[in-house]
């Protein structure tokens, strides 16, 4: 059982819902994120999604694309997002970690330094499931397989646009969780319409029988409240990096614990 499976199986039996904070690696500053990744946990995170800098990225809204080219212009690169990890690690060995991005950073990685390199460095620095945005299914067989070797998860993305057909396709391939994208569009636009989340998810699940987590639209502990209702984890980015983009580097983690606090109170009330 991956650590991923572990925490959403014992949040379960608690009666309770994940909190799946996004940052994107090396933003705001290039040294924040180990830091980052503790307070997060401190303040009631049960996952950690950490965005890989990536160029030319197809879905993200214009907050997290332009968290990625500043954290790109910082020198953030996968070798840097795994370094990370690692020191996250040192004090952390329980909470896992995610890394959320596109297929042409890992393609490159393994170009770099070998082939099934990333898959091989991710697990050593300690890194639990990724998710691709741009890595179809049906495409995705043995990479999910070596990620599994290594017990790593592969989580998939589905949006209010996808068939029943994508859904078992995903079904056959994902482990750990699926995140359910809440809105047509990128991330971080859009009012978030509750009534829809609830009711595409038994769609969803009469497909899927891993867990189901939401995102995309996420703001505040009020919708993270109502989409906890239905969901078995609620994922928040675009309103994080939102309130830490302008932040001194001594305010980053405390501004993001005080937020996080608010949405973990609202999930467990």
């Amino acid at each position: 059982m991956s650590r991923i499976e572990a925490t959403l199986s014992q949040l379960k039996a608690q009666g309770r819902k994940a909190l799946i904070p996004y940052v994107t690696a090396g933003f705001p500053f290039a040294d924040i994120t180990p830091p980052l990744m503790h307070g997060m946990v401190e303040a009631g995170a049960d996952i950690i999604e950490l965005g890989v800098p990536f160029s030319d990225p197809m879905a993200d809204g214009p907050v997290i694309q332009k968290a990625g080219e500043k954290a790109l212009g910082l020198g953030i690169g996968m070798v840097q997002v795994l370094d990370q990890v690692r020191e996250f690690r040192q004090r952390n060995q329980s909470t896992p970690v995610v890394l959320m991005g596109y297929a042409n950073p890992v393609e490159r990685y393994d170009q770099v330094h070998g082939p099934d390199a990333f898959v091989r460095d991710a697990a050593a620095a300690g890194v639990d499931g990724v998710l691709i945005v741009d890595y179809p299914p049906e495409e995705c067989e043995a990479f999910a397989a070596s990620l599994r070797t290594q017990g790593m998860d592969l989580i998939f993305l589905l949006a209010p646009t996808s068939t029943p057909e994508r859904m078992a396709q995903v079904a056959r391939v994902a482990s750990g969780y699926v995140y359910y994208v809440s809105l047509k569009g990128v991330t971080g636009s859009g009012a978030l319409d509750t009534s829809a989340v609830e009711a595409m998810l038994p769609r969803i699940r009469e497909h899927v029988q891993i867990p189901v987590g939401v995102g995309f639209g996420i703001r505040d502990a009020a919708t993270a409240q109502a989409v906890g209702r239905v969901a078995d984890a609620v994922v928040i980015g675009s309103r994080i990096i939102q309130l830490i983009e302008e932040q001194p580097h001594e305010k980053v983690v405390p501004v993001t614990v005080d937020f996080l606090r608010g949405i973990r109170k609202a999930l467990d009330a």
